[in-house]
């Protein structure tokens, strides 16, 4: 996405936060596919959109676009208008559509144009500042990781960390929760751009677990093993204690497809 591939991500990890924001259900019965889609008479391209199946002529097309930067050139509202209806023409879709406009902070919102204020009050059209998310502790996961986003940095590393805790409460799918925790530390990244991987980790306490007897025992027993299939062993009490896939695989010196393979065994 313009501001970065960190959206895309975590709106493909989980294309129901989408839904949320807009305080629309998620259609259950019906699996959206989040993509990047070029409108081919401008090469356009799209940020985001939800694309429901070609069965599903009931549900919308839902466009998403994300701004964490100032829009200097005010042409943002009239891109992103022109690229739904560009699309609507050269796909010609037989679904209704919504649009998502998603500010990072309010202040990046440089206002709706004039020639555009049938929108401002159009139920197909929504604007959201990350910034100015509920603070509610009930919300799901996924809000919570994109409310993240657009906390102060003051305010990110008890947000992260009790986001951490909660992931791994209600994430039983070890995969899920791998790459959940994952997404939070990205976030971290994107927010903390001069910190080193070490820093951000001890910022959201996931090199405390690397400290833990459970980590070091089972981390010990997979390189005494030495064989790759002997240090996979190892790999359901790395995951059982919260650590990623990744790091396992960087730990254990073993491919990561493998790591991920076993993962999901423990999932099914």
């Amino acid at each position: 996405m313009k501001t970065d591939s960190l959206f895309y991500e975590i709106f493909q990890a989980d294309p129901s936060i989408i839904f949320e924001l807009i305080n629309s259900k998620f259609p259950r019965n019906a699996t959206y596919s989040f993509t990047s889609v070029e409108v081919k008479e401008t090469s356009f391209r799209m940020d985001g959109i939800l694309i429901p199946p070609i069965y599903a002529t009931d549900l919308p097309i839902v466009f998403v676009e994300v701004q964490g930067y100032r829009d200097t050139k005010k042409v943002l509202y009239s891109s992103f208008i022109s690229e739904i209806f560009l699309y609507l023409y050269d796909y010609q879709p037989v679904n209704d559509w919504e649009g998502v406009l998603i500010f990072t902070k309010r202040s990046l919102d440089p206002g709706l144009p004039r020639n555009y204020r049938v929108f401002g009050s159009s139920e197909q059209f929504h604007r959201i500042y990350l910034d100015e998310l509920n603070e509610n502790t009930d919300i799901s996961l996924g809000l919570s990781l994109l409310q993240l986003v657009g906390l102060r940095e003051e305010l990110a590393t008890t947000r992260g960390r009790e986001l951490i805790t909660r992931t791994r409460q209600e994430v039983t799918d070890a995969k899920t929760q791998s790459k959940f925790i994952e997404l939070i530390e990205t976030v971290f990244v994107y927010k903390f751009p001069d910190s080193m991987r070490e820093e951000i980790e001890a910022m959201l306490g996931l090199n405390e677990l690397k400290q833990t007897r459970v980590y070091r025992e089972a981390l010990e027993e997979g390189l005494e093993q030495g064989l790759e299939q002997g240090k996979l062993k190892a790999v359901p009490l790395l995951l059982k204690a919260g650590i990623t896939v990744e790091e396992i695989a960087k730990q254990l010196g073993v491919d990561l497809a493998a790591v991920r393979k076993v993962a999901e065994e423990q999932s099914a």
